[in-house]
């Protein structure tokens, strides 16, 4: 009978010795960064929540899903340790992106604000777990667009704005044509009595139309006047929109200013920005090397 049962009991030791280890693994990755976080050791952090991107971006070796097998057990404290990252990374970027801020809108969740100055927008995100921003796709096209018109001498609204302004100089045109307006409508007023009192039968066709024509031409003086009417506040509404235009095409050239004093162009910014996860891992690795070398 023992030697009957023998076969089953070393497949459920078997059983038993790979659930220890798995659990024990995952002791061991727990204990790990655990340890690493009360040694402010950022690095061996970021290569624990996301191993297989750290040796994809940092080491150039080939993907291997293996490598983040047990971040799934820290998914509940990701806030927590995004709020615990954050600090040397803004710090890093304060220096690298001087034009950046950060309002941190919940544990772990940072909004962007590009400048300090007013009317300042709110640009995107940053993700301190991925260290990348992640940009308004709107707000960033505008900028994007802003360098690209600015080589034609032109800003972002300047076609826009000039289309409002046209309007209002139509606008005002028509009210300035006000007394010719009246003058006119006189006339046809007058024709149109004088067609009223024709009578002829061979004719009867002829002085409708005639009759036609100068109702049209009269509903269309109407209508001109009934725009002149609203002109003044439909003007009012486009210098409005004309000057938040302009307040826009303000902002856009002090974020491009603040762009070509840090990274000289739009296409070094976008590099630099491909590049944030490596070049800021990178820094660490450098301090935490020189911290072992004084050591």
């Amino acid at each position: 009978m023992e030697k009957q049962n023998q076969p089953g009991l070393e497949k459920q030791d078997q059983r038993t010795s790979e659930l220890t280890n798995s659990l024990q693994q995952k002791l061991d990755y727990l204990t790990t960064l655990r340890q690493a976080i009360t040694a402010g050791d950022d690095r061996l952090i970021y290569e624990l929540i996301d191993g297989d991107h750290y040796h994809q971006a940092l080491l150039n070796e080939e993907p291997n899903p293996a490598r983040n097998a047990q971040v799934d057990l820290i998914t509940d404290v990701h806030p927590a340790i995004s709020h615990y990252l954050s600090t040397k990374l803004i710090d890093y970027l304060a220096h690298e992106y001087p034009f950046f801020y950060y309002e941190e809108i919940q544990p772990g969740e940072f909004q962007i604000y590009f400048g300090n100055w007013w009317d300042r927008r709110r640009f995107g995100k940053l993700n301190v777990l991925n260290v990348a921003f992640e940009f308004s796709q709107e707000e960033f096209n505008k900028l994007q667009q802003t360098f690209e018109l600015a080589m034609a001498h032109k800003r972002y609204n300047t076609d826009n704005i000039q289309k409002v302004s046209a309007a209002n100089d139509e606008l005002q045109k028509l009210i300035d044509a006000q007394d010719d307006r009246d003058a006119e409508k006189d006339q046809l007023r007058q024709q149109l009595k004088e067609n009223g009192q024709r009578n002829s039968l061979f004719d009867s066709g002829r002085i409708k139309e005639e009759r036609q024509q100068i109702i049209d031409q009269l509903t269309k003086l109407a209508d001109a006047d009934e725009q002149a009417n609203n002109a003044h506040a439909t003007m009012k509404d486009n210098e409005a929109k004309i000057l938040s235009l302009s307040k826009e095409d303000t902002i856009l050239a002090y974020e491009k200013q603040a762009i070509e004093t840090s990274f000289k162009s739009f296409e070094n910014f976008n590099e630099r920005n491909r590049s944030l996860y490596v070049d800021y891992l990178t820094t660490l690795i450098g301090k935490a090397q020189v911290a072992a070398d004084g050591e």
